[in-house]
């Protein structure tokens, strides 16, 4: 059985999901895919722990603290290879970004491959079912575009400045841009 909540953020309602002991989803209201790896229905449980554990780890984040995302217990539904690019996103450092690219010559090293691609990289970020606490939105293009944020490069460029990341060098992409 999966289980579902709301909380109110800056950016917005949140949804969180979970499936009684790990959280599985975190979707801003009206963002691409959302509630997009849940296929079953959820029932509304506001009282469990671990609602309560990441309502208090986004308290601090949007508080400007920097809670660690080992704080939480978390459980992505998602593939071998999203869960890698998902791991991956963990290690970026609050505040930095790193590009599609970056995460692919990551992920090609730790496969043994030779080669990865930056758009199969970029398909997984843009699934990632955490959004925010996996920080998919610390990823940018190899040119500083703010491409790639399901929850909309808006939010994406608020999600970065929050953090107090350099965006001087980034930018909004024309429709159409690819990673």
């Amino acid at each position: 059985m999966f289980y579902s909540t709301n909380y109110s953020s800056p950016l917005g309602i949140i949804m969180l999901a979970s499936n009684g002991d790990s959280l599985i989803g975190l979707w801003l209201e009206g963002q691409k895919y959302y509630g997009g790896t849940v296929k079953e229905k959820m029932t509304e449980k506001n009282d469990l722990p671990v609602f309560s554990d990441t309502k208090d780890w986004l308290d601090r984040y949007f508080a400007g603290e920097k809670p660690a995302i080992s704080r939480l217990s978390l459980a992505p539904i998602g593939g071998e290879f999203r869960q890698a690019v998902w791991s991956i996103l963990c290690e970026i450092p609050y505040g930095e970004v790193t590009t599609y690219g970056e995460i692919a010559k990551i992920v090609a090293a730790r496969t043994n491959k030779e080669h990865m691609s930056g758009q199969a990289v970029g398909g997984a970020v843009g699934h990632n079912p955490i959004s925010i606490i996996i920080p998919c939105h610390r990823v940018v293009g190899s040119n500083g575009s703010l491409t790639g944020y399901a929850g909309g490069v808006d939010k994406k460029m608020k999600l970065l400045e929050h953090e107090g990341a350099d965006v001087l060098k980034l930018f909004k992409p024309a429709k159409g841009t690819a990673l």
